[in-house]
């Protein structure tokens, strides 16, 4: 349906703003009745045109206009508020909410604004009246209703200021020239945060009860959005402090490890050469003690740097290659464990009848964490079985001793680091070792499983003879 207009526009000189003063019918959209055509007296409209007049740069500086009474210098926007500004603008839902408040009531200005003791300011607007304010612009908050709206906490509704008996000699209606307006507070964990509001030149009719439910409604998805940016830009923060303080510690025991291996290579040295000298048997027993603690502190020296590179680099890289000496050497482990325990019984039934691809270094050293960690908790009246097969295309390594069941709640956290405490307190070290075990498996797109009864404990590697995937190998 098409509405005339006749319009008489006569442009008197103001201060600070256009006043234009014009002749028209009002056409007010009314919920669920469409268009009316509505004949409307002459009046003065006041438009902020002097909003407009400010750079970005300007208003950023804190440079605001109340229409009417000039430009005033403010001060800057504290950062807290920017960032308020910042978290509306990031959510996608608000122009589509002004769209619809907008349409929904026919006026033609709308916006979201964060509201403070002292500060009115624009986080996102709407305008189709050429009000002139912008996001991020800034309103005299005492020239403006919301002050009211913070102190009271409940909405305001306008139809038509000229016939309203609380607001018909506001300051407010006649320095902006509005006739219809509406303003819902946004609530924020309780708090005020702002409004969403609206206003327009003519009358509208807001106040049948479904634009007051609609505004409220789109206040708390407002207030809901905010909330799950504010906890989701917590959860960053603290999940950067996490990582941030992680690569710190991680990088702080590979600089460590490193470090430490010059010294005890001097201690180890020394030792050496006070073998070769002549001494008394307390002497000898004395380098051989330094000798042992010299090859753990080795050990854990190793653990930990194989943490930090498995931790900084994204985990342990297998340098797979096919591997016919692999059973000779896993048995040489056996061999040299059972030197270190001499009064501990270790069975070995090593039997690899085809050539395995694979890091033997490394899954040597899985084995040797997996012999130790059976040594250092089984029960020492029972020997530590360890078995080598091919089954199929699978190599299933496994070691179990006897002794105390490994508890089901414990097992989550077993191939953890630095979890011993936990699955076994009072036990000493670092456990480390059945993470790298774990690591190593991984590397070799194996599995490392753990059963454990009132019988025994058994850990098993399982994995296939091949790569699945073509594996660079580093060079040396």
């Amino acid at each position: 349906m098409k509405v005339k207009k006749s319009r008489r526009w006569t442009i008197r000189p103001g201060r600070h703003a256009a006043r234009l003063r014009r002749r028209r019918s009002f056409v007010t959209f009314l919920p669920g009745r469409g268009l009316r055509r509505e004949k409307a007296a002459s009046r003065t409209v006041r438009y902020p045109t002097n909003l407009s007049n400010f750079s970005d740069s300007d208003r950023h500086k804190g440079l605001g206009s109340a229409p009417g009474r000039g430009a005033s210098r403010r001060t800057p926007i504290p950062p807290s508020i920017e960032d308020d500004v910042a978290a509306i603008a990031r959510i996608g839902a608000i122009p589509r909410i002004l769209e619809v408040v907008c349409r929904t009531t026919g006026m033609g200005f709308a916006a979201v604004a964060r509201v403070t003791e002292d500060r009115w300011i624009a986080c996102a607007v709407r305008d189709e009246i050429d009000f002139g304010l912008k996001a991020g612009g800034e309103l005299n908050v005492e020239s403006t209703i919301c002050g009211e709206i913070r102190a009271s906490g409940e909405a305001v509704v306008i139809d038509h200021v000229d016939e309203d008996g609380a607001f018909r000699g506001h300051h407010t209606p006649a320095l902006y020239g509005f006739q219809s307006y509406i303003s819902v507070p946004i609530l924020l964990h309780g708090e005020f945060f702002g409004t969403l509001c609206a206003i327009d030149p003519r009358p509208a009719r807001l106040k049948d009860g479904q634009v007051a439910a609609m505004f409220g409604l789109f206040a708390d998805l407002i207030a809901s959005q905010l909330d799950a940016e504010q906890r989701l830009a917590r959860s960053e923060a603290a999940l950067l402090d996490q990582r941030e303080a992680a690569e710190l510690r991680e990088q702080f025991i590979a600089v460590l490890g490193h470090d430490l291996r010059n010294p005890l290579a001097s201690i180890d040295a020394a030792g050496r050469l006070l073998k070769k000298t002549p001494l008394n048997e307390r002497a000898v027993a004395l380098v051989d003690m330094m000798h042992e603690s010299v090859g753990r502190m080795a050990g854990l020296i190793d653990n930990v740097l194989d943490l930090a590179r498995g931790r900084l680099g994204g985990g342990f890289v297998a340098e797979r290659r096919d591997e016919p000496e692999l059973a000779r050497s896993l048995d040489l482990v056996v061999t040299e464990l059972r030197m270190a325990y001499p009064d501990r019984r270790i069975d070995a039934d090593i039997r690899l009848d085809r050539v395995v691809n694979a890091d033997g270094r490394r899954l040597a050293q899985l084995l040797s964490n997996l012999i130790a960690n059976a040594l250092t908790h089984g029960s020492e009246s029972a020997p530590v079985k360890v078995l080598g097969l091919i089954v199929g295309d699978v190599l299933e390594l496994s070691v179990a001793n006897a002794g105390e069941p490994i508890p089901e709640a414990a097992r989550a956290r077993l191939f953890q680091p630095f979890s011993r405490a936990i699955v076994r307190p009072k036990q000493q070290g670092l456990g480390l070792g059945l993470w790298i075990a774990a690591e190593i498996a991984r590397a070799h797109d194996g599995t490392l499983e753990v059963t454990s009864d009132s019988k025994e404990t058994r850990f098993t590697l399982r994995m296939p003879l091949q790569p699945a995937r073509a594996v660079a190998i580093p060079a040396e």
